[in-house]
């Protein structure tokens, strides 16, 4: 049996930011929808920071390209 200390010490790392820190400024292409799909539910809603394993900059700035990819018609509003 896995102790709880031993499940909290696998965190979740950001996968945007590299091992010297989140560079500045945090920008998520809107047009890599491949990327964008990994960070949204099968609902077409937006994982939290906790599920996604991402930084604060980061969250800021997927939502943000969600929101453009979606009124550029490359991500639907709504699951499938």
């Amino acid at each position: 049996m896995v102790s709880k200390k031993e499940l909290r010490s696998s965190k979740n790392r950001c996968r945007f930011c590299t091992k010297e820190g989140c560079p500045r400024p945090a920008f998520v292409d809107y047009k890599d929808v491949s990327s964008l799909k990994k960070l949204m539910s099968g609902q077409g809603k937006l994982f939290s920071r906790k599920r996604s394993g991402l930084c604060a900059a980061y969250q800021r700035a997927v939502s943000a390209a969600v929101k453009r990819a979606r009124f550029m018609a490359l991500l639907p509003y709504v699951g499938e």
